[in-house]
């Protein structure tokens, strides 16, 4: 299957359109490979625009296996949300080139990244760099434990609103706001908004989203693409769920 062209742009131009924009990180250490198809059937049917393959560790070539298995499955943009250098492949369409800029440690600041380098030589990846925010969500995550960082206290919006400003200065393409998988709170609407106020480039949301009540205040707040991870892990209906209620309002609408 051909790689898709243009993904950040094709980005810019749904965000211009005011689109809404919806992920699936699919995590290849949680992934069961018999459950592929019926997940990829369900995930094509639903608001879904992206899929995101990564997580914080992943045994070595399990993320290449998956996103070829993927590929068989669907026609939506995979990109690699990567949690090490390990988990690149040149079967992806495309790559967040995460930096987390939240955090003080040199080797996930520019050090993977610069070891990352010889490996993207010989794929043919559009590579998006992104500056990755971890936001306090109220319990330790895998990215805490893995990169051993802290996350940006969620009371402290500025800081996070010069952290996002400071990164886009530094050319980044995207920014990332992630309050973690399996958060207990997501990132909050008041820093979502005042973050979004500052940039000229388009904001990603993501963790500890559950509920369309959440998914809607992301995007109302200024989000441009909201990221589903472990929401569509535990209930695989979540999507049926929100195509349920937006079909209701749209009944609702025309009825007024």
């Amino acid at each position: 299957m051909a790689k898709k062209k243009n993904l950040y742009q094709d980005v810019l131009t749904a965000i211009s359109r005011k689109e809404r924009l919806l992920a699936v990180l699919i995590d290849p250490d949680k992934m069961k490979w018999e459950k592929v198809p019926d997940f990829m059937i369900k995930l094509n049917a639903s608001l879904a625009t992206h899929i995101f393959v990564g997580g914080s560790t992943v045994e070595e070539n399990q993320t290449d296996l998956l996103i070829q298995e993927l590929k068989r499955w669907t026609n939506l943009p995979i990109l690699i949300f990567p949690g090490d250098v390990s988990q690149l492949s040149s079967h992806a369409d495309g790559l967040l080139f995460l930096s987390l800029v939240s955090g003080r440690n040199p080797d996930y600041l520019i050090g993977k990244q610069v070891e990352a380098v010889p490996v993207l030589r010989t794929m043919q990846l559009e590579i998006i760099p992104t500056g990755y925010l971890l936001i306090e969500n109220g319990k330790e995550t895998a990215v805490q434990r893995v990169t051993n960082t802290q996350p940006l206290n969620r009371l402290n919006i500025q800081a996070i609103v010069d952290t996002a400003k400071a990164a886009e200065l530094l050319g980044m393409k995207c920014i990332y706001l992630e309050a973690g998988s399996g958060a207990i709170d997501p990132v909050n609407s008041e820093i979502i908004h005042a973050v979004k106020q500052e940039l000229q480039i388009p904001l990603i949301v993501g963790g500890g989203i559950k509920s369309k009540k959440q998914l809607d205040a992301a995007y109302e707040s200024g989000a441009d693409l909201v990221v589903i991870g472990t929401a569509f892990e535990e209930n695989e209906l979540f999507f049926e769920e929100i195509k349920a209620s937006i079909e209701f309002e749209h009944l609702s609408n025309e009825e007024k």
